[in-house]
């Protein structure tokens, strides 16, 4: 291709990101597990990517979690270590949220990559966090799939293991082929390739290809049929016994819902997607720009671009870097990334030796993990508290505040006992940017009857220590979740 081409479609990638974020911002997850119905108004007019960004940084974590990465590879060169990006990202400023807070809290607390993303060390693992911020890797990498995956392995297992990093695998792969493809099935298909066959990922997005030629003319249907069949989530302990779902595998399978019934029409792409809901911002961001990527920046119509008016120059969250910017990088990136996987440029012509695509490492997480209850708890934790649980895991849920405003920074300290053996001294700071995402959480423990005591050693009467719920597992399905999971009729006893 042209390296004017190539040029516009990168900067079609990321454009078509930031329209997407921006645009499903305002619904997202407020529509959770229901469609966003078509008389559900959602705003688009000039220059609203600037006010946005001015108003509300925290939105386009997608952009700049995207953005740090494309900074390290700037400063270090493509072959930058995973701790150089584990580094980066845990002690800037920005707002993180599930897998990637509680891999910066492990990268703070000496649990380095990769084992700050694995799921007995994250309970976060399977979420989307990996996914929103891949796009990155598959930029760099046109029609080179299995180059993109290389990198998704430094930096996704930084955060997620398992579906959450096969989610960051298949949005990269996608970029890759949206650059060397305009069929989007294929495109679907080929990326698939990546994955392996085996996982509960593939198995979801192969079923949305299947639907898709089931119900060609009605997403509804397939989006029905998604919701029937996965949107059961084990992991996330936000999402366990609730509808809020941030599961990488259900919301990409939005993604390709949105790509597949768009038909390479942009409006139609990012509405659908959006009106999947959920994470309703960032899989739009995910299609955006995939869509830009394999539309080019001038060929993303002029109804879109328009939102960007006054935000190209703005610098997102805790980088250096602007969209303007992020276009002149990345097409720097991609040029020596195509070099050095045998292409080259040459009186502005690009060459690229394309890859077919290999599937990467076979991952699972929450193996024999499954949620067994959900017990409100509401608690104020004062001295201490005590707990016992039947079953193989348990997860702590809860957080550390200051109601009233004053006093320095606190971290409470508490003292963990399973079964009256000490496991853990943790740290529980009352900071947004470095607080635990959970209180405490263990999986794989011997079947059969525990206990779980906290002690708090330094109590601060300004700041509430708070224990909301608590989750417990075991390694077997209950009797009705079988029941419910498999389809099968109850046995009379």
């Amino acid at each position: 291709m042209s390296l004017e081409t190539l040029q516009d479609k990168i900067k079609g990638g990321w454009a078509g990101q930031a329209i997407g974020v921006t645009f499903g911002g305002p619904v997202e997850f407020r529509f959770n597990g229901t469609i966003i119905q078509s008389y559900q108004p959602l705003p688009w007019y000039r220059g609203y990517v600037a006010e946005m960004m001015k108003s509300n940084e925290g939105l386009y974590d997608d952009l700049y979690l995207d953005l740090t990465w494309v900074e390290v590879l700037e400063k270090y060169g493509l072959h930058a270590p995973a701790e150089h990006f584990a580094k980066a990202f845990a002690y800037k400023g920005y707002k993180l949220w599930h897998a990637n807070q509680a891999a910066r809290y492990n990268i703070l607390h000496g649990i380095a990559a990769p084992h700050s993303g694995h799921w007995m060390n994250n309970p976060h693992a399977d979420c989307i966090d990996f996914q929103i911020e891949a796009d990155f890797a598959g930029l760099m990498s046109p029609g080179m799939s299995q180059s993109a995956a290389l990198i998704c392995d430094r930096v996704g297992h930084i955060m997620n293991y398992g579906d959450g990093w096969y989610g960051g695998v298949f949005i990269a792969s996608m970029y890759s082929w949206a650059f060397i493809s305009s069929n989007i099935p294929n495109i679907v298909s080929q990326a698939l390739k990546s994955i392996p066959a085996n996982t509960r990922y593939h198995q979801v997005i192969a079923d949305v290809l299947a639907w898709y030629k089931k119900y060609p003319k009605d997403w509804t249907k397939t989006w029905l049929e998604v919701q029937n069949k996965w949107s059961e989530d084990i992991g996330c302990p936000d999402g366990v016994y609730a509808p809020f779902n941030i599961d990488a595998a259900i919301n990409s399978a939005y993604v390709v819902i949105g790509l597949l019934y768009g038909k390479g029409d942009f409006t139609q792409t990012i509405e659908i997607t959006t009106r999947c809901g959920q994470d309703a911002d960032c899989n739009p961001a995910s299609a955006g720009g995939i869509l830009g990527t394999i539309l080019g920046y001038q060929q993303i119509p002029a109804y879109w671009l328009q939102g960007l008016e006054g935000a190209e120059d703005l610098k997102f969250a805790q980088t250096d870097y602007s969209l303007n910017k992020a276009y002149e990088v990345s097409l720097k990136h991609a040029i020596e990334h195509i070099r050095l996987n045998g292409g080259w440029v040459e009186e502005g012509t690009v060459r690229i030796v394309a890859q077919k695509p290999v599937p990467v490492k076979f991952e699972q997480s929450f193996e024999n993990t499954y949620p067994v209850q959900k017990t409100y708890i509401g608690t104020v934790l004062e001295n201490e508290y005590y707990f016992p649980f039947e079953g193989t895991g348990i997860v702590v849920k809860g957080y550390v505040s200051n109601w009233d405003g004053l006093g320095p920074a606190y971290s409470a300290k508490a003292e963990i006992y399973l079964d009256e053996i000490k496991t853990e001294t943790v740290d529980l700071p009352s900071n947004f940017l470095t607080r635990r995402h959970e209180l405490f959480w263990k999986y794989g423990l011997p079947k059969g009857r525990h206990t779980l005591r906290i002690k708090l050693l330094n109590r601060d009467k300004q700041y509430e220590v708070r224990i909301t719920d608590i989750l417990t597992y075991s390694n077997t399905r209950t009797q009705m979740e079988k029941v419910h999971h498999f389809g099968q009729t109850p046995k009379k006893n």
